[in-house]
C-alpha cells in the first residue's frame, strides 16, 4: 500500500522530523565546532600570554627562547586546533549535509504525490517544484546556521567574557552586558524581519511557476505573437519580487545600521577602558593586548551574528512558506482499513450518487447508472455536461458528496488508489509524456515488459513506423511533455502504453482525435482488440467513433436523458438525433444553437 509519509504542519516539528535520524552527526558537528570556536577566541590569549614574555624577555634577552616556549606553542597549538577542528567539521557536513537534503526532498515529493487532481489544477507545476527545492535547501541552511553559527558564538563570547572578567570583572561585565543587549536586539529585529522574508519566498514562487508556464506555452506565444505580451505579463509580476525584495533589503539595511553602531560602542569603549585600566597598573602589557584582540573577534562574531539572524529568519521564512503550501490535509485519502481492488467482471455501478465540483453548482443528482461486465458505452453531450466528471468520478480523482462508485460491487472509496488505478486504464484526449525514451513511456505502465512486449503494443498502436525512423529509435527522447512528437505521435504511444499494460477497464476520451482519418483507421482495429473482454466507456466529442458501441449513454446538465444503442436513440428522435443532426463535420458543438 503506498502511503504518504505524516508531515507535521508546523515549522520547528517539520524540521525536527527531516533531520531525525542524523543527531549523532549533529552531536560530533557540535563538539568539533566547540573546539574550532574555542581555539580560535583563546589566540588573543595566547596572544597577550607572548606579549608578556617578550616584555619579560626584554629584560633577560638571554633567556628569550626559553621564556617565549609555553606561549609560542599554545599559540602555534590553537591553530593548529582551529584547522583541524573546523576541517573536520566541514566533512561532517559534506557527509550529512546531501542527505539531509535529498531526505528532506524526497517526503516532501511523496506528500505531493498523494494531492488531489483539484489541488494541482490550482497550482503551477514550476512553483510547486521549486517550494520543494527551496524548503529541502532551507532545512539545511537552518541547521548550519545555528551548528556553525549561532553555537560557535555563545562559545566564543563565552569564553571571551570569562578571560575578561578574569582580567578585571568591570570590563569583563561592560562587554557581557553589551553582548547580551546586542544579542536580543539583533534577535528581535531579526524576527520581525520574517513575515518580509516569508512574502519574498512566496512572491519568488509565484515568479518561477510563471516563467514555466509561459516557457511550456512558448509555441502558443510565437503563433500567436504574443511574445512581447508575454514579457510585459511578466513583468508586473517581476516588479511585485522587486517591491517584496526593497522592503526585504531596506528593512535588511535598517538593522546592519543597528549592527556597525553597536560595534563601534564596544570598539571604543572597550579600548578606552583598557588604556585607563592599564594607566592606573590594574592590567599589564599582555592583558590590554589581548583585551583589544578579543574585543575586535566579539565585534566580527557579533556582526555576523545579526546577519546570521537574518538569513536565518529568511530561511524560517522559506521553510514555512513550504510547509504551508505544500503540507496541506489530502483531500483523498486511503481508509486504514484500505484493501486492494481486484476486477474479476468489470461492472461499474453509481448508485444515489451527488456531486458538486463547489457548494451550491451539482454536476450531478441522485445520479444511478450501471454499467454490465465487458459491455462498451459511449457517453455523449454537450460541453459541461458530466461525461468527463463521470470518468473523474471513477477514476476516484474527485470524491462524491453522497453516494457510491462500485467496481463489481465494491465501492472504490474502500480500496487503494494504486490498485484502483491499476484496473482502470485511461487514453486521454490530449496525452502527455514524460521526458524520457520512447521505450519508458510505452513500458511506464508495465515496467517489466521485455523489449518484444513493448514493439509488439507499438506497432498494434501504428507508432513502430515513424519510431524506426528516427536514429535513435526506441531510445529517442521525446522532449518535455513530448514536445518532440506530433500530436498524433504522442497519441500513439498513449494508446501503446494502454495495450500493453491491458488492464480490465478502460476509458478513452476521444482516443483518436489527433490521428489522421487513415492512421485512426488503421488503428480502430487494434482498438476494437484492445476492447475485448474489458468494460469499457468511450467519451465521445466525434459521434461517429461509438456507432459500433453496445450502448450510449447521452448526458444533459448532469442528468442520463437518453440510454441505448446507437440505432435505438436515432429512432427516438431526441436528444441524440439531435446530436447527431447538429454536429459539424463529425464534431458536436460546444453548446446547442439557440
Amino acid at each position: 500500500m503506498d502511503n504518504p509519509p505524516r508531515l507535521p504542519d508546523n515549522v520547528f516539528h517539520f524540521i525536527l522530523q527531516a533531520t531525525s535520524g542524523y543527531v549523532g552527526w549533529f552531536w560530533l558537528m557540535a563538539l568539533l565546532e566547540t573546539g574550532q570556536a574555542a581555539s580560535n577566541i583563546l589566540v588573543p590569549y595566547a596572544i597577550g600570554r607572548i606579549v608578556d614574555a617578550v616584555s619579560q624577555g626584554l629584560q633577560e634577552p638571554t633567556r628569550w627562547l626559553e621564556t617565549l616556549q609555553l606561549p609560542l606553542l599554545l599559540f602555534a597549538g590553537l591553530n593548529l586546533g582551529e584547522i583541524l577542528f573546523s576541517r573536520a567539521s566541514g566533512a561532517c557536513l559534506i557527509v550529512a549535509g546531501p542527505r539531509i537534503r535529498m531526505r528532506t526532498t524526497r517526503v516532501l515529493y511523496a506528500y505531493l504525490q498523494h494531492h488531489s487532481h483539484r489541488y494541482f489544477g490550482n497550482h503551477f507545476a514550476g512553483a510547486l517544484a521549486h517550494r520543494i527545492s527551496e524548503t529541502a535547501m532551507s532545512v539545511n541552511h537552518i541547521l548550519w546556521t545555528v551548528l556553525f553559527d549561532f553555537y560557535p558564538v555563545v562559545i566564543v563570547f563565552g569564553i571571551s567574557i570569562g578571560l575578561l572578567v578574569r582580567t578585571h570583572v568591570q570590563l569583563g561585565l561592560f562587554v557581557a552586558g553589551w553582548a547580551l543587549i546586542y544579542v536580543a536586539a539583533s534577535y528581535w529585529l531579526a524576527a520581525r524581519c520574517e513575515a518580509y522574508a516569508q512574502t519574498y519566498a512566496d512572491v519568488r514562487s509565484k515568479v518561477n511557476g510563471k516563467i514555466v508556464d509561459s516557457v511550456t506555452n512558448i509555441t502558443n506565444a510565437r503563433l500567436f505573437a504574443r511574445l512581447e505580451y508575454e514579457r510585459r505579463y511578466l513583468d508586473g509580476f517581476l516588479d511585485e519580487e522587486m517591491a517584496a525584495a526593497r522592503r526585504t533589503f531596506w528593512y535588511m539595511e535598517r538593522v546592519r545600521w543597528f549592527q556597525f553602531i553597536s560595534a563601534a560602542i564596544l570598539r571604543i569603549g572597550t579600548l578606552y577602558y583598557a588604556l585607563e585600566l592599564w594607566a592606573s597598573g590594574q592590567i599589564g602589557v599582555g592583558d590590554f593586548t589581548m583585551t583589544t584582540g578579543l574585543a575586535l573577534l566579539i565585534i566580527g562574531d557579533a556582526r555576523n551574528l545579526s546577519r546570521r539572524f537574518l538569513e536565518f529568519f529568511e530561511y524560517v521564512g522559506t521553510v514555512s512558506n513550504g510547509v504551508k503550501t505544500l503540507i496541506r490535509p489530502h483531500e483523498l485519502t486511503d481508509k486504514p482499513d484500505a484493501a486492494e481492488l481486484t476486477v474479476s467482471k468489470g461492472r461499474i455501478e453509481f448508485r444515489d450518487l451527488w456531486f458538486a465540483y463547489v457548494p451550491e453548482q451539482s454536476v450531478f443528482r441522485d445520479l444511478n447508472v450501471v454499467i454490465p461486465a465487458g459491455q462498451r458505452v459511449g457517453l455523449v453531450g454537450l460541453s459541461g455536461s458530466g461525461k468527463s466528471t463521470f470518468a473523474h468520478l471513477l477514476l476516484r480523482n474527485y470524491d462524491p458528496q453522497q453516494g457510491q462508485v462500485l467496481i463489481d460491487g465494491v465501492d472504490i472509496a474502500s480500496v487503494t488508489q494504486e490498485s484502483l488505478h491499476r484496473q482502470v486504464n485511461l487514453i486521454p484526449q490530449d496525452p502527455t509524456l514524460f521526458h524520457r525514451t520512447l521505450r519508458e513511456n510505452i513500458a511506464y505502465g508495465k515496467p517489466e515488459a521485455g523489449p518484444e512486449e513493448i514493439s509488439r503494443a507499438a506497432r498494434l498502436a501504428r507508432a513502430e513506423d515513424f519510431i524506426e525512423t528516427r536514429p535513435e529509435g526506441y531510445e529517442s527522447m521525446v522532449g518535455e511533455r513530448g514536445v518532440k512528437l506530433s500530436g498524433g505521435q504522442r497519441q500513439r504511444i498513449a494508446i501503446a502504453r494502454v495495450l500493453l499494460r491491458q488492464s480490465p477497464i478502460l476509458i478513452l476520451d476521444e482516443a483518436t482525435s489527433s490521428l489522421d482519418s487513415i492512421t485512426e483507421k488503421a488503428i480502430q482495429g487494434s482498438l476494437e482488440q484492445l476492447m475485448q473482454g474489458k468494460t469499457v466507456i468511450v467519451i465521445a466529442h466525434r459521434l461517429s467513433t461509438i456507432v459500433s458501441l453496445d450502448r450510449i449513454l447521452v448526458f444533459d446538465q448532469g442528468r442520463i436523458v437518453e440510454d441505448g444503442t446507437h440505432d435505438e436513440l436515432l429512432e427516438r428522435q431526441g436528444a441524440y438525433y439531435r446530436l447527431w443532426t447538429m454536429q459539424s463535420a463529425g464534431f458536436l458543438p460546444e453548446a446547442e444553437p439557440h
